[in-house]
């Protein structure tokens, strides 16, 4: 099993303490399953594994951040929109039969909520993927995660990097960006990453007012054309 380091060269180091990716290859499954039964949940890290190529990344604050934030705008929506979603974090998902897992930054049931609603575990393919999952990235991974999630069956994946929010759509086994969510067509996705920026100023919580009282805005001018 050969162990080697990544260390992200697209960000400055002045910029971004981040520690470095750990990436290990020839990792059997039978050893990638007794190493997750082993540490358990309560570890900080999160993996990506892809045939026999397990990564293990450290979360950084500039990661973490965003998909907080994020996870608020998708409760504000449910809330505003008076429907019910499952946030699960950073659900393992894993298919034995493909040899593949990954951890989502954090991941929504919108559509199939009703389907895993109270279900202690979720296990693929039994169950649906999520349909939403979120990636927050401030650090290059050495996996593909597109591949592993399209062989997952994840409908919806956002992506947020360099203060821009992309949001690609499962068409045909391959993701292709789009300009409108699957979840909520009426989204102005591109307005997502300015309530981000504000919360640096005006705070978290208030950033999710304001959020909130865009998509009130939104909601009102489309029940009235």
């Amino acid at each position: 099993m050969n162990v080697q380091t990544i260390v992200d060269a697209n960000f400055p180091q002045q910029q971004v303490a981040s520690p470095p990716t750990i990436v290990m290859n020839g990792v059997r499954w039978e050893t990638f399953k007794a190493l997750m039964a082993d540490v358990g949940d309560g570890r900080a890290w999160r993996i990506a594994y892809d045939k026999g190529v397990l990564e293990i990344r450290m979360p950084l604050t500039e990661h973490e951040e965003p998909k907080i934030l994020i996870g608020s705008f998708v409760e504000a929506l449910a809330d505003e929109l008076e429907i019910e979603i499952r946030q699960l974090g950073a659900l393992l998902l894993e298919r034995e039969d493909l040899t593949r897992a990954v951890e989502p930054d954090t991941c929504f049931y919108i559509q199939n909520e009703f389907i895993v609603r109270g279900k202690k575990s979720i296990e693929l393919p039994n169950d649906p993927p999520p349909d939403v999952v979120v990636e927050s990235d401030y650090t290059s991974s050495s996996l593909n995660k597109f591949t592993i999630y399209a062989s997952l069956g994840v409908p919806e994946l956002w992506r947020y990097r360099n203060e821009t929010l992309q949001v690609y759509q499962l068409v045909e086994g391959k993701y292709e960006l789009t300009n409108q969510s699957l979840a909520f067509p009426f989204l102005p996705l591109t307005e997502i990453p300015g309530f981000i920026e504000q919360s640096r100023t005006v705070g978290q919580r208030s950033a999710v007012r304001l959020f909130r009282q865009r998509i009130r805005d939104i909601l009102a001018n489309n029940s009235e054309n």
